[in-house]
């Protein structure tokens, strides 16, 4: 169940998927998508970097939304120490797909809390494990296009659950935002509270 807050909240994401799973900690938010350069450095550590971006991100909105709790999150794939982003192009999706074939990866989700000036920034990391990918199952799947607007160039929430073969750790976080994680820093920040605590709702 969504709880309560005092205070106005947004969701710094164009991202459908992040609107869904935000919706089960809070009810009402007002969705701003940020409008920043997402591009990683070659040779960039990936958990500084995943953070990063989600804080431009958030950052950009908050700066307009001072009174609000702006939230803003990034994912990433990363296999064999590169970082997996979105696919260029369809060769770009398949290449990705045929080096994460039968392997596991790690799917970073960075996360941006911002209100009244202060920041809260945090990552969390799940292990994914695909199943083996013939070439014709990896063009089948980028033809239905799923794929190319998704970090490592799949969508678990998706047709592409149908890869995996194991997960460890939080699905959500490779949908795209841990939200067991964002509500227990939600829940510490004072940010959002039960009916219990007798307060009003937005």
């Amino acid at each position: 169940m969504p709880y309560k807050s005092d205070k106005g909240f947004i969701l710094a994401s164009g991202s459908p998927r992040r609107r869904v799973l935000l919706k089960r900690i809070i009810d009402n938010f007002e969705v701003i998508p940020a409008d920043v350069d997402e591009t990683i450095e070659n040779g960039s550590d990936p958990m500084n970097a995943v953070m990063q971006l989600a804080a431009r991100k958030g950052r950009c909105v908050a700066q307009s939304n001072k009174d609000d709790v702006v939230i803003a999150a990034d994912t990433i794939v990363v296999c064999d120490g590169v970082i997996l982003g979105k696919p260029s192009d369809e060769d770009d999706a398949a290449r990705m797909l045929s080096m994460l074939s039968g392997r596991e990866h790690t799917v970073i989700t960075g996360v941006y809390i911002g209100c009244d000036s202060v920041e809260h920034i945090f990552a969390q990391c799940t292990s994914v494990v695909f199943k083996r990918l013939g070439r014709f199952r990896i063009k089948r799947y980028i033809k239905t296009g799923e794929p190319m607007d998704k970090a490592g160039s799949y969508g678990y929430q998706g047709k592409g659950g149908r890869l995996v073969k194991t997960i460890s750790g939080d699905a959500d976080n490779v949908i795209g935002l841990p939200v067991a994680g964002l509500e227990k820093r939600l829940l510490q920040l004072g940010l959002i509270h039960s009916d219990r605590d007798g307060k009003e709702n937005n």
